[in-house]
């Protein structure tokens, strides 16, 4: 099980921040589209790193188009000597429409369309075929050498997609390298769902995500984001699972209030142990993390971990390091 670490940052500090965390024994830095965009620090990272998995957690799919974003992550495949991971996800209609202003369609197709059409635009790029491509959502047919970055030295960047519903799990088990597993999870939603609906391509996958961790004793952040998340209709299913009906639709009502507080006490301690690992130091939490997803996930990271440089960061991973079985 390989430790990864998330950096929140604009570029100018993603290089030092990447080179850290390689120096601590991280094995994997990611970036999310969060307040920054999603590729550039992983451009400074790529020339400050030499050992560490580089990828997006996630970039979102639909904001760019697919030669746009190929582009983006040859570049960085180039740059990287062959460590980058493009890590996507549809995100939710309301930004895609709202902050992003485009449109919401299809997405389990679409997302589909869109991984054949980045790879295809890579096969053009290594020269094993001229751009021809056209589908449903996406049309590529025309490149000329001046636009043509050319061929690069490396295989080409695996695809990891984001999933939460079973539809995204099957979809990244029909066409993906890897899955980023959603922070909002249990191993029961794991065992039971998520897995089985991989199919017979699960051996071949990754499965990276965050983990929730609470160490001593204090909760109230992860219940708040555990609430928050879970106020989304779309992560309904990890509740249903649990047989926790209408825990959804109450905190949505919650949210939908402004009741913060409210929002946070309805994780009561059954459901904040479902979701977090409890732990009176980092060596408890590497141990429970590694006993809780061994067979499960194959890349974990401390969620919350983001842009964490100095004592805690070297303590998670010298905590990591010493529960390797």
């Amino acid at each position: 099980m390989k430790l990864d670490a998330t950096i929140a940052c604009d570029p100018a500090t993603g290089a030092q921040l990447a080179a850290e965390l390689e120096a601590d024994g991280y094995d994997g830095v990611w970036t999310a589209e969060t307040q920054h965009d999603a590729f550039l620090p992983l451009a400074a990272a790529a020339v400050s790193t030499s050992r560490v998995t580089l990828g997006t957690a996630i970039a979102t799919a639909f904001t760019r188009s697919p030669m746009v974003t190929a582009m983006a992550a040859w570049d960085l495949q180039r740059a990287s000597r062959g460590r980058f991971v493009l890590g996507l996800g549809t995100q939710v209609r309301a930004h895609n429409v709202r902050r992003f202003s485009v449109p919401w369609e299809a997405p389990a197709p679409r997302l589909r369309e869109l991984v054949e059409a980045l790879r295809h635009i890579w096969g053009a790029f290594q020269g094993e075929h001229p751009l021809r491509f056209r589908g449903q959502f996406y049309r590529h047919d025309l490149m000329t050498p001046f636009f043509d970055p050319g061929p690069i030295d490396y295989p080409p960047p695996p695809i990891y997609l984001a999933a939460v519903t079973p539809t995204m799990y099957r979809l990244a088990g029909e066409v993906a390298d890897g899955i980023h597993v959603h922070v909002f999870h249990t191993v029961r939603y794991l065992r039971e769902v998520a897995l089985p609906a991989l199919g017979e391509r699960r051996s071949e996958l990754t499965l990276a995500s965050g983990v929730f961790v609470v160490l001593g004793g204090d909760a109230d952040a992860v219940r708040m984001q555990i609430a928050f998340y879970g106020s989304t209709p779309t992560y309904r299913p990890v509740f249903e699972v649990h047989g926790w009906d209408g825990l959804q639709e109450k905190l949505h009502g919650l949210m939908g209030r402004g009741d913060f507080a409210g929002m946070a006490a309805a994780i009561d301690d059954d459901v904040l142990a479902e979701f977090a690992v409890l732990a009176d130091s980092w060596d408890d939490a590497a141990r429970q993390v590694h006993e809780r997803y061994d067979g499960l996930l194959d890349r974990v990271g401390v969620y919350g971990l983001r842009s964490a440089v100095g004592d805690e960061a070297k303590e998670i991973a010298a905590a990591f390091g010493r529960s390797v079985p």
